[in-house]
């Protein structure tokens, strides 16, 4: 009989702040970390998810090199926003947070955690609020209405609305041509600029906006005029996800199960697909991708992650193993430094990290959340610091910030690059 082999702490207190805004607590903050010894190998083992992905090989490091992993504690604050409705995204610029509640955006400090403001479109309801994103001074919001809405913060630290995408200016250059319209469903059309269907995701690189959609387009925006530059008909089914490369590599990942790649040709001024990537049994929710752009991460509906590399002999991923350990559905996923987090269905945040020869260990289990764990960001503030701070958005209302410290490991003898986790 395989015996689990973890240890349980509980949170510490995190400093006070407001309790209208929030709450700060220990409640079912409970850590798991996985560690290796000679004596208790099989720990992660016996909690891996149904292996959904038999043609996958696992990347995870049952037997690391380096033992003596532990956990000690971990600083919890946990928010609650006023509306009480399900964390539908959340989103970290500079020392803002942004956290998403339905239709409602609330916007609080990071460092103190006080609520600065709250805002949501004008008019007829805009559906939830499906992704945050950030560029050129701009704020995105992408709204189950099929619209993008594009905000200001003012000096007062408000939020003032400007326009929404498309813009009517935009829709006034294309309206007279038939040509600038499309079928969206039978006997129903619009113009190529517009969304047909909820706006998942948003990416941002370099000026430009991606954004994606379950009417299965991929649409690309520029933010300094805010018109629409391309649409493309990326999948056979709604796309959830959506990710970019400091390269312009575009990924998209859909209920299609499959992940596609773009990129814009030398010399050319419009993107094409160039691979699509084949592995997953289900739908694909959450991408990710490292610092340098040469991996992938893709979390889906068959409870797996899977990493993919770029190979010497192409410009696209090859599969080269899963991580496997979520018992539900992966939601979303971020990756910070060599850390990768993923966020379930099964109400858990688990934190991976990259060993050697490609293995991966995951190196704590974060527990608390009541609902499935839909949005998740991490963010290092100081590179010299060994603080990183994984801040996740649940469906049970609740925004938890989780303060982890690291240190590598002192002992001299290590021939390994995994950290020494101190929660």
């Amino acid at each position: 009989m395989k015996v689990r082999s973890c240890l349980h702490t509980r949170s510490s207190q995190s400093p006070s702040h407001s309790p209208e805004d929030s709450s700060s607590d220990d409640r079912g903050s409970a850590v798991t970390s996985y560690f290796g010894s000679s004596g208790d190998s099989s720990g992660l083992h016996s909690n891996l998810s149904l292996q959904s992905l038999p043609s996958v090989p696992s990347l995870q490091n049952l037997f690391p090199e380096a033992s003596g992993l532990s956990v000690s504690n971990i600083g919890v604050t946990s928010i609650k926003p006023r509306s009480e409705h399900p964390i539908t995204c959340i989103a970290v610029h500079g020392n803002f947070l942004y956290a998403a509640s339905n239709d409602e955006i609330n916007v609080y400090d990071r460092e103190t955690y006080t609520l600065l403001d709250v805002y949501r479109s004008q008019g007829s309801s805009s559906g939830s609020v499906k992704s945050v994103a950030f560029c050129d001074g701009k704020i995105f919001t992408a709204h189950q209405d099929c619209k993008i809405r594009v905000w200001q913060m003012t000096m007062a630290k408000k939020h003032k609305f400007i326009t929404a995408l498309p813009t009517v200016n935009d829709r006034l250059r294309r309206f007279v041509l038939p040509k600038n319209y499309v079928n969206v469903r039978r006997h129903v059309k619009r113009l190529w600029i517009e969304h047909a269907d909820a706006i998942t995701e948003l990416a941002v690189n370099k000026g430009l906006i991606y954004s994606v959609s379950w009417d299965k387009t991929l649409k690309i925006w520029r933010a300094s005029d805010l018109r629409c530059l391309q649409s493309i008909k990326a999948h056979d089914d709604a796309i959830n996800a959506v990710t970019v490369s400091d390269d312009g590599t575009v990924y998209t990942g859909s209920a299609d199960r499959r992940i596609r790649v773009w990129t814009k040709p030398t010399g050319e001024k419009r993107y094409s697909l160039v691979a699509t990537l084949e592995k997953h049994k289900s739908a694909v929710n959450a991408l990710a991708l490292n610092a340098d752009g040469s991996v992938l991460f893709s979390g889906a509906c068959d409870r797996s992650i899977l990493v993919w590399e770029r190979e010497d002999s192409a410009k696209y991923m090859a599969v080269t193993g899963a991580l496997r350990g979520h018992g539900k559905a992966i939601l979303c996923l971020t990756n910070v430094s060599d850390l990768l987090m993923s966020g379930s269905s099964d109400q858990t945040v688990r934190i991976w990290q990259r060993g050697v020869e490609g293995k991966y260990l995951c190196l704590a289990v974060l527990e608390g959340h009541l609902k499935p764990v839909k949005s998740l960001t991490a963010v290092k503030d100081d590179e010299r610091s060994d603080v990183v701070s994984i801040i996740s958005g649940s469906l049970d209302g609740d925004i938890r910030t989780w303060k982890v410290s690291l240190s590598k490991p002192s002992s001299p003898s290590s021939t390994t690059d995994i950290l020494k986790w101190n929660l």
